[in-house]
């Protein structure tokens, strides 16, 4: 598959197998104390093992400070650094210049004008994600379950290079792909059975309609 898959919020052993056997390009492991995803840096590079040679590891960070960082970059080994919180430019800047790796900035949108908050970061991120706003009262930044209006990225420049995230899952992703144009896609909670309990048959179906997607557009 030419599209991107980063299976995202990954806990264990048996879920970083199925994410890499179903095809997923990244697997992702978040640093969040409020996520029900959330690791340890020494788990993640436990776990981040599996995927040399196969996939980039990719560590999700929200608003971490350097020595969080360090503490992670030196467990984990991480291929991408996520940032998925108020970053600014010259902190994604730092960040990048500190450790030497790409980053990826994430971005919170519920309608087109919201688009317009990438302008600073241009230049700086080496790739957005857009992920749908939290639900009111939700202490998560990402991981909520919740999807977008995708059409409106359809008026994005070609040249902006994203990963799709939001509310996705086997039965949307279809639409999904439609309507928006991204080079890769972000999934956690759309292929678990609970709360950050990765479901092995529910990353295998998204894979399945990951390919009928594509099918369907190359015909």
């Amino acid at each position: 598959m030419s599209l991107e898959i980063k299976i995202c919020g990954l806990k264990s052993p048996d879920a970083v197998a199925a994410a890499l056997d179903g095809g997923a390009s990244h697997v992702g492991f978040i640093f969040f104390q409020k996520s029900p995803r959330n690791v340890t840096p020494g788990e993640a590079g436990r776990l981040r093992e599996a995927a040399r040679g196969r996939g980039r590891a990719v560590a999700v960070t929200v608003n971490a400070d350097d020595a969080f960082l360090d503490a992670v970059v030196d467990a984990m080994a991480p291929d991408i650094l996520q940032l998925h919180g108020k970053e600014s430019p010259e902190r994604v800047g730092e960040v990048k210049a500190r450790y030497g790796l790409p980053v990826m900035k994430a971005f919170a949108v519920s309608e087109p004008g919201d688009l317009a908050a990438i302008e600073p970061y241009l230049g700086a991120a080496d790739r957005f994600l857009f992920d749908a706003k939290p639900p009111k009262g939700s202490q998560l930044p990402g991981g909520n379950g919740v999807a977008f209006d995708w059409r409106m990225l359809a008026g994005l420049d070609p040249d902006v290079d994203y990963m799709l995230s939001g509310g996705l899952n086997a039965a949307n992703i279809g639409d999904a792909l439609r309507l928006a144009a991204p080079n890769g896609i972000d999934v956690s909670s759309g292929v678990e059975s609970a709360p950050g309990v990765k479901d092995a048959a529910l990353i295998e179906e998204l894979f399945r309609a990951v390919r009928d997607a594509d099918k369907s557009r190359a015909a």
